[in-house]
C-alpha cells in the first residue's frame, strides 16, 4: 500500500545576509518561482546529491 504524500507543515525561519537574500531573490525570479519554492528545490537537490534524501526514482 502506498503511503500518502508528505504535506508541507514544518516551518523554517532563518536570517540571511542581505547580499545572500538579494541573490536568492534574483535566482527565484529567474526561475519564475517564489523564494520558498526555489529554496526547497535547491535544498532537495543538494540533499539528494549528498545521500541524505533518496533519489526521486527511489521514492515511488
Amino acid at each position: 500500500m502506498l503511503e500518502p504524500p508528505e504535506r508541507r507543515t514544518a516551518p523554517l525561519g532563518l536570517r540571511l545576509l542581505p547580499s545572500l537574500k538579494a541573490a536568492l531573490d534574483k535566482a527565484a525570479k529567474d526561475e519564475r518561482r517564489p523564494i520558498a519554492s526555489y529554496v526547497e528545490i535547491v535544498l532537495t537537490d543538494h540533499l539528494r546529491a549528498k545521500g541524505y534524501l533518496p533519489a526521486a526514482s527511489e521514492q515511488q
